[in-house]
């Protein structure tokens, strides 16, 4: 029997002497290979839709850092282009969408359309059987509140102020979407799944802009929802959740998501997320970003504290979120080293 691989089994429960590492958006700007290869695609969205090319972006990091997992090179917008929004990217200023500005145009939304993404599973399919032995697969979708905030926006705004208005205004018609979205999520994240990825990540990236009572209702519940609709057809897979920005709430969310692992953004202090969950839940992150960027003795006593603070239980070794475009290799390339305890 084959032994099972070290991230797969921090989400079980078990706790590694040595922590396994991934780092959120490991695949893009900041590796020059990267940047060589997008600049073969017509735009971004057609980079993701070509399983070649995205099978090749999720490797990348992988032959260059030997990190503990892939994550599959795609966005979370896909989603709403599969319902029939009108998505595209612009250079520099990021994903703009056809805005959602009233109840009727909820209404008018095609449906979601998984045939849209088999150009995804096919990535999977490309990416599973060039992967090392040890090294797990994650797939992921967007949360339902983050995606939504960008569908009504129609681009991302500081506070999703847009989203909370609409929510506020016309409850029951973004009820109706975040259910659409609930539904779209489980199906995406299922195909994936027997595609071949091994691990599902949920990432609500705007959690933190909500107030207590629609935190519950737009965000908390529906990942809810997502983790027991994953888990119902496939019992065996293994589910992070991302809630940026969920800080206090964090113990909360572990006893009622249901997933198998939390991953802490950069705010969060992890003695405090260690004294207050179950000494059996996974915990991921949480390395700012930007110590990763200034590198040095910032760098090594940051990764320290945070081995050190997950000593003894399961802890997969992340950032707090996205890996800055402007990050040194070498760097990278140090924290890998120094998680990996070659500290010097």
């Amino acid at each position: 029997m084959a032994e099972e691989k070290a991230l797969i089994s921090v989400l079980r429960g078990k706790a590694q002497d040595v922590p396994p590492i991934w780092l959120m958006r490991q695949a893009g700007r900041y590796l020059p290979e990267y940047r060589d290869l997008r600049a073969t695609a017509k735009n971004f969205l057609d980079f993701c839709y070509s399983p070649p090319k995205a099978a090749e972006a999720t490797l990348q990091p992988i032959r260059r850092f030997a990190f503990d997992a892939a994550i599959l090179f795609s966005d979370i917008l896909v989603v709403p282009d599969a319902m029939g929004q009108e998505v595209s990217f612009e250079s520099g200023a990021g994903p703009r969408l056809k805005p959602i500005e009233t109840p009727d145009e909820i209404e008018r939304l095609g449906a979601f359309s998984i045939e849209k993404l088999s150009p995804v599973f096919e990535t999977i399919d490309r990416v599973k059987g060039a992967l090392p032995s040890g090294v797990a697969f994650i797939g992921f979708c967007g949360a339902p509140w983050t995606v939504a905030s960008y569908m009504i926006a129609g681009c991302g705004t500081p506070d999703q102020a847009p989203a909370r208005l609409f929510a506020f205004h016309h409850p029951e018609s973004f009820a109706k979407l975040i259910d659409r979205l609930v539904e779209a999520s489980i199906d995406y994240l299922a195909g994936q799944l027997d595609a071949g990825v091994e691990v599902v990540q949920v990432f609500d990236s705007w959690a933190g802009v909500l107030p207590a009572q629609e935190f519950h209702r737009w965000s908390a519940e529906p990942i809810r929802r997502i983790v027991a609709g994953v888990k119902a057809r496939h019992p065996q897979a293994t589910v992070i959740a991302f809630v940026r920005g969920a800080d206090a709430r964090l113990p909360r969310l572990a006893q009622t998501l249901g997933a198998d692992g939390y991953g802490l953004d950069t705010a969060l202090d992890p003695t405090w997320a260690v004294a207050e969950t179950a000494p059996n839940v996974a915990l991921q992150g949480n390395l700012d970003p930007l110590a990763l960027v200034a590198g040095g003795p910032a760098l090594n006593r940051e990764i320290d504290f945070i081995v050190d603070a997950f000593k003894g239980r399961p802890h997969i070794f992340n950032l707090g979120h996205g890996i800055l475009p402007q990050t040194p290799i070498e760097h990278v390339e140090r924290l890998v080293a120094r998680v990996r305890r070659e500290r010097a």
